[in-house]
């Protein structure tokens, strides 16, 4: 049986208000790249990559705030340019399914994006390879209501609620669909031993409205995004991975920055290992492994901000899996998260 929860109508407005402001974020970020640029479709080393990735913030006594992705993204063709011994330009498709609900799964968002690049090959130089990557998305999303898991005041009877009385709140609707329109950039350089991507991108570009309580009409705000990672060989056993994002959205805005190792047991296995810093919020510890095509990596944030006095006190975990498809050799490196 669902649990009930008896709310005013202000908390609910407040929750709407303070969500519906703000895209679903990662602290494991970079093994979300439809969600941070969409020029970062197909950009990868394999030839396509799917990602499951389950973020359970805030989680104690109930589940305030939990969000998910499904992703799959593929390199379409890739067609040479003339004096090139190698594939140059590479066109790129993607789709994101994305979740997030609070309030014990009374209030709920799904999304549904496809997104398209095109990788160039601007310079081909000896040691290293620069490319031009851009990136277009579209989406479909949608916030709504359960109100089956909710009480209002009008439905208590004096010995409990009757959900199928009316609420009482008669002026109240659920948000309509909206489409959003996202676009970015990346600069890569890259060679046999190193790795580096750069990018900025934009999403609600076309500023899309949301409606929860009639003739209020909201605009999603720009979510703005910056980013930028660095691969590096250290010689046969270890691959040091940096990366650090800035994003602001309205009055919201966060950043964050570390790195990992990842540690070649054989030819096919690799355990990884890092911590990001987030916001002023957070310390992010990761752990996880690779064997073959297939990666699993948890992390967890050590809250640093007064919710860490909180009793019990809020945790936040994430999970991501990654599945690889492989049908060409590759010279360049295995990055963990591309």
């Amino acid at each position: 049986m669902n649990s009930r929860k008896t709310i005013t109508i202000a908390l609910l407005l407040v929750s709407l208000t303070a969500v519906r402001g703000q895209d679903p974020s990662f602290s494991q970020f970079f093994a979300s790249p439809l969600n941070i640029n969409p020029a970062l479709t197909a950009n990868i080393n394999s030839d396509w990559r799917a990602i499951m990735h389950f973020r359970d913030q805030w989680s104690g006594p109930v589940h305030p705030y939990i969000s998910g992705t499904l992703s799959f993204d593929t390199k379409v063709q890739q067609q040479r340019m003339a004096n090139t011994p190698e594939a140059s330009n590479i066109p790129g498709i993607g789709v994101l399914l994305m979740y997030d609900q609070t309030m014990g799964g009374a209030v709920k968002s799904t999304y549904g994006t496809v997104t398209g690049s095109y990788s160039v090959r601007v310079v081909d130089g000896d040691i290293y390879k620069h490319r031009v990557n851009i990136g277009f998305g579209a989406t479909y999303g949608r916030r709504y209501v359960d109100f089956s898991k909710l009480d209002f005041e009008e439905q208590f009877t004096g010995f409990g609620f009757d959900t199928n009385l009316p609420t009482g709140e008669a002026y109240l609707s659920n948000m309509k669909p909206y489409v959003s329109l996202s676009a970015g950039i990346t600069y890569s350089i890259k060679s046999e031993t190193s790795n580096l991507d750069i990018g900025v991108a934009g999403y609600h570009l076309n500023r899309p409205e949301q409606t929860f309580i009639k003739a209020d009409k909201q605009v999603i705000p720009i979510r703005k995004v910056a980013h930028v990672n660095f691969e590096r060989l250290l010689g046969d056993q270890v691959l040091l991975s940096t990366n650090a994002i800035y994003q602001f959205q309205g009055d919201a805005s966060y950043f964050s920055f570390g790195g990992a190792a990842a540690y070649f047991l054989n030819d096919i296995t690799a355990i990884n290992a890092g911590l990001w810093y987030w916001s002023n919020n957070a310390l992010v510890p990761y752990a996880g492994f690779a064997i073959g095509n297939y990666q699993l990596g948890i992390s967890y944030d050590m809250t640093l901000s007064k919710l860490k006095t909180a009793s019990p006190r809020p945790n936040t975990w994430e999970v991501c899996i990654i599945f690889r498809g492989i049908r060409t050799p590759s010279k360049l490196i295995y990055c963990p998260w591309k």
